[in-house]
């Protein structure tokens, strides 16, 4: 570690470099060095925390009185907090005097237009003064201030520098997890392809190709219009049977992917080079089965959920909840939901947009259940609505090719605000037909609240800045209080699962009714439920009823293979099982899970066994 001299006051302005340029702007010797010395401060952190980190053990054990300095403002983002919470609580604990979260910066070396954050930590447990930035010059006018006026306020200034309820307090809800994940990422441009290239390779004649060959959807694609790209996606299936199946393919993998895989550091992407790098095992596993999830831009200036079909494959700027029904898009969609993300996630960028953390914004969220009165007329209103807002949308970026999400809210906001339109705005207006899409969500806002038994709130003040923060508190201390009693209740074992059959370890064999059914949501739009029939009494003793739920469907086909004397092909694997409906087509999907599981291995010859 860096020998400091004394002193009774630090103040400074660290180097800001973030966590993905670390390694090439200091190099990897460095880093490495640098997390072995520092090995309690997450790697993920900008190298700015590693000096917060230090002043502040200096100034809690008492060799310092206090410091002040100035970060990268990311130091609200939850991967950054992990950090800075450990030293707001316990013995000696610092309490932040005075912050600025978010304030605009020009980069002397360069020039460019950055976000900072401020802050200035004592010993002990003291109020602060929470200085948020109101409004703003252009940063090309003269002087170097770039704030016109700052508004302060006075309380305990958490970690994620806010005043008020404590969200950064929230805690993951068991309910919630396992659903929500960043898409995929493929470490490499060779994955991605037109689709020239993908007919080129055999989309559309390829037998089997096209569970492998995909639309790939990213934050651009999802708030503007699709670039029409796709993704070469093999995971769970090995190079050799890539080889054998596929070949066109493989030779394109072989000479674009496997020469830039060579040279990257990561062993994993060396060795599995016809793999994208980042499959998202979590993903893949919650989505199997289902027609379609709910995605959003992680960071992104106006917070939209919207369903996407599981055909589709998500890229790392998007954030997916593997939820089909409308019910929870939207709860998801409502300004409840959007206002404890804004407030959970924080923001990151030189956009300062608003970025949606799975762990922060999702895992803590405590959904509408029993316990806040929702009723099946309730849910349903949700479901409608929600239904509604989705093909709406969808329906005016297909009617225009000029409408995006980006267009339709950005004109919804000044809307709300009452603030005037320009031509643009109004030409938008009137294609995209935002007055409808103010009113769906007017709707849903007020339907949502009704679902928490939280009437009393009344629509957002859009208007007025001072009664909107106002109202946001409100709902967010009550949120906070709600996420408080489920945790409470999860210790005690009662957990309310958003997809019991799917989080629940015990979930019996026929699947129940979700969280979101059982309050009356609407079920998914494509039937994706299998019509049971017990077994006949002259079938063989092998066969059994092909399971209602995914996991008990992924446990019988794995005992099936460990218990067969010989392999097994699709269809005399299918013929161990009764039951009407599709499912015969999921098999290959749970087959190439359970590969990645270890709980199944696939012969050259096409055969399965168990492993």
């Amino acid at each position: 570690q860096a020998e400091w001299p004394q002193a009774e006051f630090i103040v400074g302005n660290p180097p800001f470099i973030g966590s993905k340029r670390m390694r090439h702007a200091l190099g990897d010797g460095y880093v490495d060095a640098l997390q072995a010395v520092w090995p309690d401060v997450p790697e993920s952190t900008d190298f700015v925390v590693r000096w917060w980190h230090k002043a502040a053990l200096l100034t809690r054990s008492g060799d310092v009185q206090r410091f002040g300095l100035i970060t990268s403002n990311s130091i609200r983002q939850a991967y950054v907090r992990r950090a800075v919470e450990p030293h707001l609580s316990g013995d000696n604990q610092l309490s932040l005097l005075m912050a600025i979260p978010d304030h605009p910066w020009v980069d002397s070396a360069d020039g460019a237009a950055v976000r900072i954050a401020m802050t200035v930590a004592e010993r002990g447990q003291r109020l602060g003064v929470l200085r948020e930035v109101v409004s703003e010059r252009d940063e090309t006018s003269t002087g170097e201030d770039l704030v016109e006026r700052l508004a302060d306020r006075t309380g305990v200034i958490g970690a994620d520098l806010r005043v008020g309820a404590n969200v950064a307090g929230a805690k993951p809800l068991r309910s919630n997890l396992d659903l929500c994940s960043v898409g995929m990422k493929t470490i490499g441009a060779a994955f991605q392809i037109d689709e020239a290239t993908a007919k080129a390779l055999g989309l559309g004649t390829v037998p089997g190709l096209d569970g492998h060959i995909r639309p790939y959807l990213n934050g651009r694609d999802f708030t503007a219009r699709p670039r029409g790209t796709w993704v070469i996606d093999f995971f769970g299936i090995e190079a050799d049977d890539v080889r054998s199946r596929f070949p066109a393919a493989f030779q394109h993998l072989l000479t674009r992917a496997k020469p830039e895989r060579d040279q990257n550091r990561n062993a994993i992407f060396q060795k599995l080079w016809w793999v994208i790098g980042h499959p998202r095992q979590q993903f893949r596993l919650a989505v199997l089965g289902l027609p379609r999830y709910i995605a959003t831009v992680e960071t992104a200036k106006h917070r939209v959920f919207a369903f996407l079909p599981s055909r589709i494959a998500p890229d790392s700027t998007l954030v997916t909840v593997s939820i089909p029904e409308a019910l929870a898009l939207g709860v998801l969609s409502s300004q409840t939901h959007v206002d404890w993300a804004l407030a959970t996630g924080g923001r990151l960028g030189v956009g300062n947009d608003p970025r949606y953390n799975k762990s922060r914004c999702f895992e803590t969220f405590p959904f509408p259940s029993e316990d806040t009165g929702i009723t099946p007329a309730i849910a349903a209103r949700i479901s409608q609505l929600a239904e509604e807002l989705d093909a709406f949308r969808k329906a005016r970026q297909a009617a225009h090719e000029s409408v995006t999400l980006t267009g339709m809210y950005n004109v919804l906001d000044k809307l709300r605000r009452e603030e005037p339109l320009n031509a643009k705005d109004k030409a938008l207006h009137e294609q995209a037909l935002v007055g409808v899409l103010r009113t769906l969500h007017d709707a849903l806002d007020a339907a949502v609240l009704d679902a928490y038994g939280w009437q009393d709130l009344g629509p957002v003040p859009w208007t007025d800045e001072e009664a909107r923060q106002a109202w946001t508190e409100r709902l967010l201390e009550r949120l906070v209080d709600l996420n408080t009693r489920r945790a409470a209740e999860e210790a005690r074992g009662t957990i309310r699962w958003l997809r019991p059959a799917f989080q629940d370890p015990t979930a019996p064999t026929a699947e129940p009714q979700s969280a979101i059914e059982l309050v009356g949501g609407a079920p998914a739009p494509e039937a994706d439920t299998e019509d049971e029939a017990p077994a006949p009494t002259a079938a063989p003793a092998t066969r059994m009823p092909w399971p209602a739920d995914l996991p008990a469907q992924m446990r019988a086909v794995a005992d099936a293979l460990a218990t067969s004397a010989q392999p097994l092909d699709e269809d005399a694997l299918a013929a161990r099982f009764t039951g009407r409906g599709p499912w015969k087509k999921r098999l290959p999907q749970i087959l190439e899970t359970l590969v990645v599981l270890g709980k199944a291995q696939r012969d050259n010859d096409g055969q399965w066994r168990g492993a």
